[in-house]
C-alpha cells in the first residue's frame, strides 16, 4: 500500500476510534442522567426517609447481609424461659438478606394510626385485652384510642390486630404509591440484632436494662403488684407504654426493637425453625391463623425481651402489648 493510501486508512481508523469514544462517552452521560432522573439509586444504609410529609412513618435503610437466626444453645435456660415456650427459636440457621430493605425507625404511633383511621373511616374495635393488677390479660371494651391507660400521640399504637396492621399497610401503599408491608420474621430479627449475636442488642445486665428499653420493671410493678415475674432491679420511668424513641436506638438506628410493644410480623406460625426460609422471605405455610410476634413489651419479664423470642397470637388478637412497624423492599 502506498503512503497516501496508508495515511487515508489511518485517518479513517482514527476517526472511527474518535467517533466510537465520543459515542460511548455520550451514551454513558445519557444513561447516568436517566438513572438520576428516572431510576434513582437506592439510598445508602443508615439513610432515613419518608414517602410523604403528612403522616408517613420514617424509614431507615438497613444494610444487606447475613446472620444466624434463632436462639443459641443454652440461652433459653439461662434466661429462665418457661418450659412450655422453649424450643420455638431453634434450630439456629443462617439467613441471607440479599434484597434492599428499609424498616420503620419507630413503631407506628397513635397519631400515625389515627390518620389511617380518619382517612379510611375504619370503625373502632369493640374489645381489647388488657392487663389486670396481677399481670393477667382480661377482656375489656377498650380500643386503640382508649387502651385503659394514658398515652401521647407519640406512643406506639396498641390494641391492633394483625388484620388491622394489614389494613394499615394497604392504606399506606395506596397513599404513597409504594408497596409497604409488615416485616418478615427473618427481616425483623436481622434488624433487631443489627449485627449482634447476644440475647439483646444492648446489655444483658438486669440492673442496666432500664437504660435501654421499656419493660416490666419497678414502675410497672407498682401498677401491677400481683405480677411476680418483673425485673425489680431498675426503673425505666414508665408503667405502661413510652413515647417512641425514648430510649437509645440499636446499631442500625432503629428504636424500641426490644421492649415497649411486641411487633406483628408477616409470617405464619410454625412451632420451630425446621424448614424455615433462609432468604429473608416470609414463611407462608404452617398455622396462618396465627402470626409471629417479636420484641417483648412494657410488661415483659427479661426472658421475653430477647431478639430470638417469638410468640404466636391469633391474627384477630388485640391487646395492650401488641403493636407493629412497617417495612419496604427498595
Amino acid at each position: 500500500m502506498n503512503k497516501k493510501k496508508a495515511g487515508a486508512v489511518n485517518e479513517m481508523r482514527f476517526g472511527v476510534r474518535l467517533v466510537s469514544t465520543t459515542a460511548f462517552a455520550l451514551l454513558a452521560a445519557i444513561t447516568g442522567a436517566l438513572m438520576m432522573v428516572g431510576c434513582p439509586q437506592t439510598p445508602a444504609p443508615g439513610t432515613s426517609f419518608r414517602d410523604c410529609s403528612n403522616g408517613c412513618p420514617e424509614m431507615v435503610v438497613v444494610p444487606q447481609g447475613r446472620f444466624t437466626m434463632g436462639a443459641p444453645a443454652g440461652e433459653e435456660a439461662r434466661e429462665n424461659l418457661p418450659d412450655q415456650r422453649r424450643g420455638r427459636s431453634v434450630p439456629q440457621h443462617l439467613v441471607t438478606i440479599r434484597h434492599k430493605l428499609a424498616i420503620a425507625k419507630f413503631d407506628v404511633t397513635r397519631d400515625e394510626y389515627a390518620q389511617f383511621v380518619a382517612e379510611t373511616n375504619r370503625p373502632d374495635a369493640d374489645s381489647c385485652d388488657t392487663l389486670n393488677a396481677s399481670g393477667t390479660f382480661i377482656a375489656t371494651n377498650g380500643n386503640w384510642h382508649s387502651p385503659g391507660f394514658p398515652q401521647t400521640g407519640r406512643d406506639p399504637v396498641v390494641c391492633v390486630s394483625w388484620d388491622d396492621a394489614q389494613a394499615y399497610v394497604a392504606w399506606l401503599s395506596a397513599k404513597t404509591g409504594h408497596v409497604y408491608r409488615l416485616p418478615t420474621e427473618a427481616e425483623w430479627e436481622y434488624a433487631a440484632r443489627a449485627g449482634t449475636t447476644t440475647a439483646r442488642y444492648f446489655s444483658d445486665n438486669p440492673a442496666e436494662l432500664c437504660r435501654y428499653t421499656n419493660v416490666g420493671d419497678l414502675d410497672y410493678s407498682e401498677q401491677h403488684p400481683g405480677d411476680s415475674g418483673v425485673n425489680r432491679a431498675c426503673r425505666d420511668g414508665y408503667a405502661f407504654t413510652s413515647p417512641v424513641g425514648s430510649f437509645p436506638p440499636n446499631q442500625f438506628g432503629l428504636y424500641d426493637m426490644l421492649g415497649n410493644v411486641n411487633d406483628w410480623t408477616e409470617d405464619c406460625w410454625n412451632a420451630n425453625y425446621s424448614g424455615a426460609p433462609t432468604d429473608g422471605t416470609a414463611w407462608q405455610s404452617g398455622d396462618c391463623g396465627r402470626r409471629v410476634v417479636h420484641g417483648g413489651s412494657w410488661d415483659a419479664d427479661l426472658s421475653g425481651v430477647r431478639s430470638a423470642n417469638r410468640r404466636n397470637p391469633p391474627t384477630s388478637s388485640r391487646n395492650t402489648t401488641l403493636g407493629f412497624r412497617v417495612a419496604k423492599t427498595l
